[in-house]
């Protein structure tokens, strides 16, 4: 489908890339990997044509269609969120404007057998044909169907886009290209804007992607459950295997392991070489043969080890004072914007050494508690900090906070005290900004570098209570990593939002779930808070009814039949097992239509078997819908 060849991308001396080649054919699915400012952005933007590569040759099979959704966009106002995503219909657009064109010319038209009335009905015919075949009278349910599955609700769809955050117009682009049957897909951070659930949606999405996809996500889990090829760009070159992300490093870790082992025996050979060859000068009798090997050994081709990303930050969490056991109380706290309400009867409490994660969908009023724990937002009720609390707070967009015009250096001393204002440049450098590096402007640096940044900041200001609010965007897989590491160490407080389930899983014991406005605590980690979540609907009403009704009275109430009730409970669960595994498969089938329809209504007896696997959920619903009346 496309191929890229000897491709060379150099800014103000610069190299970014050095010859690189490779190619992306249908099905592939690859993870773009790399540190921050290793390049990523750069080769999606040459690859979707934003950019032109300095040297070098793009060649695309011909008719391919490109979609490529970048880190940041231009929105624009005056449309619904479902007239925005129809926008991604470009030629049924098209063809229903025409039609409507065409009736209009219809209804002022009264000389039925002219020339022009029978042309104008033949193109209307013509264009009816073309509307089916292009879709024309599924897009508007496809359209729903992944804005919903995007986190949108129903309410939403005809909600006008300027009333939705960034974080949402960006799922709205990002509904629009999947809904484009694009033969490539490019994708940069797709997952910035997105809570698990819907993470959890579109993994399903791109697995089932037919054509050719190019993503690059710092989020290990998303691309381990995606992809099936990764790239990674190191100093000016590319790595390329056929394996998901987590694969790949195994791998990469292995390569590398025997190319130092071959390179250790190579070197062994080539000192005893030498050593030859010293011996054989000082002897006239034995010159020719000194030069002979002299030209060997001239001959040999050194082995070279890949090279790979070392630079990495370093940096602890600190208490700077031990608090109270109670770190805060929260009682009936309740905040709305105008008249939208976020949440309401918010009770907490949190005690020294929690670490809790903030989950749910966005808008739900995960960041807006947070800011209320921090005072950055009035709120009702009551919430009271305990003895000793000193609170650091890391924003979502922490970075933009930033001075644009300021030097690192000079943004880092900013937020120093007089006790670490000597430790400014130590810390920056463990944070990968060495040498003069702290005298680069704010304004050049990259999403990464930004966010390493704001982190440094933190560390440089006092506190036992953390409160992160997506602190992962933006940061490459490594610096994650040590993220996660300082802190699992991190002896305080921490209440963390984040989407990136990789990064939360085995960090935070507690999960506080926002959901319909309020809140829920949930004892556990964030795999089994997920796992309890897949629980169906039915289930989870035979769960609340449990202890309701334990048992059953024969008619003249003598004594319990407790076999009777086992029975009916065993049926019951059967049902739901059964309605469990055709609905899933069901959503399956679903999937399929959404992906790609005409080649699955093609399937022999489609309709039929199809229609009848939602017969059959229908009498499995009523039968036990009948069970539960009478138990």
């Amino acid at each position: 489908m496309l191929n890229a060849h000897d491709i060379t991308v150099s800014f103000g001396g610069e190299t970014l890339f050095d010859s690189i080649s490779f190619r992306l054919a249908k099905g592939d699915r690859v993870g773009l990997i790399g540190k921050n400012g290793a390049g990523k952005s750069t080769l999606l933007k040459l690859l979707a044509k934003v950019n032109a590569p300095t040297s070098g040759i793009f060649a695309l099979e011909k008719n391919t269609k490109t979609g490529y959704l970048p880190q940041d966009l231009d929105f624009e106002n005056g449309r619904t969120v479902l007239e925005e995503a129809y926008l991604a219909f470009e030629e049924i657009k098209a063809v229903e404007k025409r039609q409507e064109e065409i009736h209009k010319i219809m209804e002022t038209t009264t000389d039925f057998e002219s020339d022009f009335y029978l042309g104008i009905l033949d193109e209307l015919n013509d264009l009816n044909i073309r509307y089916e075949m292009i879709g024309g009278y599924q897009y508007q349910a496809e359209t729903e169907k992944v804005l919903l599955g995007l986190g949108f609700s129903i309410r939403d769809l005809n909600a006008p886009t300027d009333t939705f955050s960034g974080g949402w117009r960006m799922r709205i682009e990002l509904a629009k290209l999947l809904l484009q049957q694009t033969d490539i897909l490019l994708l940069d951070e797709p997952t910035n804007h997105l809570d698990i659930e819907s993470i959890i949606w579109l993994e399903q999405f791109l697995k089932k992607y037919k054509g050719a996809l190019m993503m690059v996500s710092h989020d290990k889990m998303f691309l381990d459950q995606v992809t099936n090829r990764t790239i990674e760009i190191v100093q000016k070159r590319i790595f390329d295997f056929k394996k998901s992300y987590s694969k790949y490093l195994e791998l990469r870790y292995e390569l590398r392991a025997q190319q130092e082992a071959a390179q250790k025996n190579q070197e062994k050979q080539i000192q005893q070489t030498e050593k030859l060859i010293e011996r054989f000068r000082a002897k006239a009798s034995k010159a020719s043969m000194a030069q002979s090997l002299i030209k060997k050994l001239d001959k040999i081709e050194r082995i070279e080890i890949d090279p790979e990303e070392n630079r990495k930050i370093k940096f602890e969490f600190t208490l700077s004072q031990q608090p109270g056991k109670i770190i805060l109380q929260t009682e009936n706290i309740e905040k709305s914007f105008g008249s939208k309400k976020v949440f309401e009867g918010v009770n907490l409490e949190i005690v020294r050494g929690d670490k809790i994660a903030f989950v749910g969908q966005n808008g739900q009023g995960k960041s807006t508690l947070a800011k209320i724990l921090v005072g950055e937002l009035d709120y009702a009720g009551k919430f009271k900090l305990g003895h000793n609390v000193q609170i650091g707070y890391f924003a979502q967009n922490q970075s933009t906070y930033l001075v644009a015009d300021k030097t690192v250096l000079e943004e880092a001393m900013d937020a120093a005290t007089a006790e670490n204002r000597t430790r400014v440049r130590d810390l920056l450098g463990a944070f990968l900004f060495p040498g003069d590096s702290v005298d680069k402007k704010v304004n050049v640096l990259s999403g990464g570098e930004r966010n390493r940044l704001a982190l440094c900041k933190l560390l440089l200001q006092p506190f036992n209570v953390l409160i992160m609010d997506e602190p992962t965007n933006h940061l490459d897989i490594q610096s994650k990593n040590v993220l996660k590491e300082a802190l699992l160490r991190f002896q305080g407080t921490l209440i963390l939002v984040s989407h990136d389930r990789d990064f939360v899983q085995g960090l935070c014991q507690k999960v506080v779930a926002f959901r319909e406005g309020g809140v829920q605590l949930f004892l556990g980690d964030i795999n089994a808070y997920l796992e309890n979540q897949k629980l169906n609907s039915l289930k989870e009403l035979e769960l609340q009814k449990k202890n309701v009704k334990t048992d059953k009275k024969v008619s003249n109430g003598e004594y319990v039949q407790h076999k009777i009730v086992r029975q009916e409970n065993q049926k019951i669960e059967k049902i739901e097992r059964q309605i469990a595994q055709l609905e899933k498969e069901i959503k399956e089938i679903d999937f399929e239509l959404e992906i790609n329809y005409e080649q699955t209504i093609s399937q022999l007896d489609f309709f039929d078997h199809y229609n009848s696997k939602k017969k059959k959920l229908d009498e499995l619903m009523q039968e036990w819908e009948a069970l539960q009346m009478e138990s």
